[in-house]
């Protein structure tokens, strides 16, 4: 199909994941104050969404602690920039198998709650967008899955369509993008979805172009997509997928490095993006912006 290149492109800054990229460079942020700043910083270089894991201060390692979740929510509302709020729900599906002659109990590092829990920090909090990792998947790991199973979706992608939350559709591989159409069809999310393409993931989609466009053409027409890569190939899929048609998401979770031996800043990579995508003669919008096209609305989180 032809390519219709987007040119009022959005930018999404994903601040520091859930990865062991903590020891990795120092410009990973690690206590809710850091993460906050960070995603501060990166709004004001021009991101209109932070995506925001947390993780503990002390350690680095991710967690699901609501008192986390809240304070980075807190301090990026409070601050003076203004910014769309995404907050990660894929945290508690997480199974680590004993091993391929001995797979069951599964052992330490394996974190599996029910969706209530998985999604109590999403109605405290109430960011305009929370992420709904749409399948099961093996991740590089040898012994390691994502686990998200059908009910799971279903009963995670209710909730956040009853709190008024906008599901982001993370979607690994095609077959994903199969079932994020089928909970629109059953009306578990709206129409038009939000989808982000995963792409170079191991071991989901492959980020070579042809399996880019697959992904692509698998979203349908009128809904809002965005597209990443890791590493090396971060910057190159800002430029693919605004050509593409879509919008854009960079940032530590996916990358550490602006160049050759130069750890990146959140605030760092976003002004490249920026760059790239003023190059190649489209505009990048406004968290206003954003709102209005999502059909988000900003709300302080939950009084207690």
């Amino acid at each position: 199909m032809p390519l219709t290149m987007n040119r009022e492109v959005f930018i999404t800054c994903a601040v520091t994941g859930s990865g062991s990229t903590q020891d990795r460079s120092p410009h990973v942020p690690r206590s809710p104050a850091e993460i906050a700043n960070s995603a501060i910083d990166a709004a004001k270089a021009g991101a209109a969404i932070v995506h925001c894991h947390v993780r503990d201060p002390e350690t680095g390692k991710p967690s699901r602690d609501l008192k986390y979740y809240r304070e980075v929510t807190e301090r990026i509302r409070d601050s003076a920039t203004d910014v769309v709020l995404n907050l990660t729900a894929g945290m508690g599906g997480d199974i680590v198998f004993g091993g391929v002659e001995s797979p069951l109990p599964p052992v330490k590092g394996t974190d599996m709650v029910g969706a209530t829990e998985r999604m109590e920090h999403v109605a405290d909090c109430l960011p305009e967008i929370c992420t709904l990792d749409c399948g099961t998947m093996n991740f590089a790991e040898a012994d390691y899955v994502m686990t998200n199973t059908p009910g799971m979706l279903r009963a995670m992608g209710r909730m956040m369509t009853d709190l008024g939350v906008l599901p982001e559709v993370e979607a690994f591989d095609t077959g994903h993008l199969w079932f994020a159409r089928e909970l629109v069809k059953e009306g578990v999310l709206k129409n038009p979805a939000l989808v982000q393409l995963c792409m170079g993931v191991p071991w989901g989609a492959p980020n070579d172009l042809n399996t880019f466009m697959a992904m692509v053409n698998n979203v349908p027409s009128d809904w809002n997509w965005s597209a990443f890569s890791l590493g090396r190939d971060q910057m190159a899929y800002v430029a693919a997928a605004v050509l593409a048609g879509g919008n854009v998401r960079i940032g530590l979770e996916d990358n550490l490095w602006l160049g050759k031996g130069q750890l990146a800043t959140n605030a760092q990579l976003v002004e490249r993006a920026v760059t790239v995508i003023e190059t190649m003669g489209a505009r990048v919008i406004t968290p206003a912006e954003v709102r209005t096209r999502l059909g988000l609305t900003k709300r302080a989180p939950r009084s207690r």
